[in-house]
């Protein structure tokens, strides 16, 4: 249908949306007695209601059975993180063998980096893009120190275009091709966080590959956000953190993905633990590490149950719903808040500047030119969840489980009112 920026529209978008259903299966905030809207899944997911029942669970395991249910638990602990590798496959386009949840984001960062880096005299440098999410700045330049590398020798950033607000896909190819034989390590944020761009993903693996080098992503803004195909795609690894579209909880447990042709070899370099060894001999405590079979060979300690209850829980709304339904709703619902945006800017007289590009999950950044923080405190203060990024930035992230249609006409009618109430 052609959109038209009517809460009419808007109800009859709702009307004919199969996911509708899934608000209900969320709480919200609520603001001034109503429930937000709320932009900013790509922060923080919101909770979903199945998760205290997951939680609650555990917690009566380890109540009644104490140290028993690691094996006697309806969901025994021992074995427990195994549940999760089916349903993240699926979103992030892997085999379920190639799958571990452990630790969190940064983490796991570093301990694939010791795998997957190790700088040699020739072939040392890492490749990034231009202001990378500052965690994975900071992990980039420690690793080279750890390397005795100078970071300003070793890693080199891809930027944008001066005057462009996003990369170019053959921009990265044109300086992987470059640095040729020297690439080690090519390393970056999948979707970026600041202006939403999806990276080629596939192009840039190709490449990498190409010339030698091993290829990880950084997943943090991809997960439960767009397609994925790692696996095809021929990655080497990847992490990701499970509390932004994954809905998991604050500060929840990463995934990690480590490619196929990697698993079940003893001669690999890794940090090893104890929860990385078979199950079979994991409890006759050998002297040496006999890595399982599975990206689990990565772990170092038995997982953590009540981080990964919540995150089983909203795998489980993933799995009922696939990602090709939530990515057609992102797609439709992102291009609507696009429009309603456009037609705000017509009745305003402040400038909307949308800079993320075509290349889209359901993430909008938009310049608010002539406009600053107060419009932000407006925002927040009338039940609008939006993410503030200096100097004029806000980012905003309509999840398809949880934002309506309705959602996006409603927060245009109090972005409309907050402008025009300043300048009245």
């Amino acid at each position: 249908m052609t959109f038209q920026n009517t809460l009419e529209c808007a109800k009859e978008l709702d009307a004919s949306d199969p996911l509708s259903k899934y608000r209900e299966e969320f709480h919200y905030p609520q603001v001034n007695g109503k429930d937000v809207i709320y932009f900013t899944g790509n922060s923080l997911g919101l909770q979903p209601k199945r998760t205290q029942k997951f939680v609650d669970d555990v917690m009566k395991d380890w109540r009644e059975l104490a140290v028993e249910g690691h094996f006697y638990a309806e969901k025994p602990w021992w074995d427990y993180h195994e549940r999760l590798a089916e349903g993240l496959g699926k979103v992030v386009g892997a085999h379920p063998q190639e799958i571990s949840v452990m630790n969190t984001l940064t983490v796991n960062l570093h301990l694939l980096m010791v795998s997957f880096y190790s700088p040699t005299e020739k072939r040392f440098k890492i490749l990034c893009e231009e202001k990378a999410f500052p965690s994975d700045q900071y992990m980039l330049q420690s690793q080279t120190r750890f390397h005795g590398l100078k970071a300003e020798d070793t890693i080199v950033e891809v930027k944008k275009r001066p005057g462009e607000h996003h990369w170019r896909t053959e921009d990265f190819i044109q300086k992987i091709k470059e640095i040729g034989d020297e690439l080690a390590l090519v390393l970056i944020g999948g979707v970026n966080y600041y202006n939403g761009q999806v990276l080629d993903m596939k192009a840039i693996t190709e490449a990498g590959k190409s010339v030698g080098a091993f290829v990880g992503w950084d997943l943090a803004h991809a997960v439960g956000n767009v397609e994925l195909k790692l696996h095809d795609w021929n990655a080497d690894f990847a992490a990701w953190c499970s509390y932004k579209y994954m809905n998991s909880g604050p500060g929840n447990a990463s995934g990690i993905f480590v490619h196929e042709r990697y698993l079940d070899k003893k001669d690999i370099p890794r940090f090893e633990g104890w929860w990385g060894t078979k199950k079979e001999t994991r409890f006759l405590m050998q002297p040496e590490f006999d890595p399982i079979e599975t990206a689990d060979a990565w772990q170092l300690s038995n997982p953590p149950i009540l981080s990964l209850a919540p995150y089983l829980a909203s795998l489980e709304l993933f799995d009922e719903v696939g990602m090709d339904a939530l990515i057609a709703k992102q797609k439709k619902l992102t291009a609507f808040l696009e429009f309603v945006l456009h037609e705000v800017d017509k009745e305003v007289d402040s400038t909307f500047e949308i800079i993320t590009p075509k290349e889209r999950g359901c993430q909008l950044s938009v310049f608010l030119h002539g406009e600053g923080r107060p419009l932000f405190d407006y925002l927040m203060k009338e039940g609008v969840i939006v993410d503030w990024r200096e100097p004029n930035v806000i980012r905003l992230a309509p999840a398809p489980f949880y934002c309506s249609f309705a959602d996006m006409y409603n927060f245009g009618q109090v972005l409309k009112t907050g402008i025009l109430s300043k300048s009245g």
